[in-house]
């Protein structure tokens, strides 16, 4: 990588992380591209060099969260192995997601952009939660493999992961509570897997 495709890269950098700062603070509405910039320490045109306007600015700062979200969806279904340790698994991966700073202040930024203005955002917003498919994809898996109850995923699924948002989600995005401690995490996970394999699963796999 050249000098210049370094220094060019570390200035979209900048831009990116003073619109996640300028958009948390002052919300989608009021931030302009002037203030971005200033933050960010780059002329106004270096920023229009790189994004057109906010609402492009916006949709990178939502494609890094949907990325961040789909690192999760990696672990997939494996016959034959028991239930509890893969569904553990997959939920540890997903809480250290809902843990992590970033991917906080992304679903900040983006939560609270859906708020002042649903008719820009809703089909980011929409197709945010169409990234959340990890769980659903096991599901469907464990279904057809006959150790799950036939009902819908989607709504299995939903279901599985507010027991995590309950606990690691939704306290820090609207009330701005601190992270789970490592403990925390755990008993949350681990009570989700319970809660959800005693309703669930069928009796031959218990």
């Amino acid at each position: 990588m050249t000098t210049v495709q370094r220094l060019t890269d570390r200035k979209r950098e900048a831009i990116v992380q003073a619109a996640i700062a300028e958009f948390r603070s002052n919300g989608f509405e009021t931030t302009s591209m002037d203030k971005i910039a200033a933050r960010a320490e780059v002329s106004k045109r270096t920023v229009y060099n790189h994004f057109p306007g906010k609402e492009e600015l916006f949709a990178e700062i939502l494609t890094r969260l949907w990325q961040t979200s789909e690192e999760q969806s990696a672990l997939s279904y494996r016959p034959g192995k028991p239930l509890r340790g893969q569904l553990r698994e997959l939920l540890q991966s997903k809480m250290r997601m809902l843990n992590d700073s970033n991917f906080l202040d992304l679903a900040r930024v983006a939560i609270a952009a859906a708020i002042h203005s649903p008719e820009r955002t809703q089909d980011m917003v929409a197709r945010m939660g169409q990234r959340e498919e990890g769980v659903n994809t096991w599901i469907v898996a464990a279904q057809a493999d006959g150790r799950l109850k036939i009902v819908d995923p989607a709504f299995a699924a939903h279901q599985l992961q507010s027991l995590l948002k309950t606990f690691a989600f939704w306290p820090q995005i609207t009330l701005g509570q601190p992270p789970l401690d490592a403990k925390m995490q755990q008993q949350v996970v681990d009570s989700a897997v319970d809660m959800f394999l005693a309703y669930y699963q069928l009796p031959a796999e218990r």
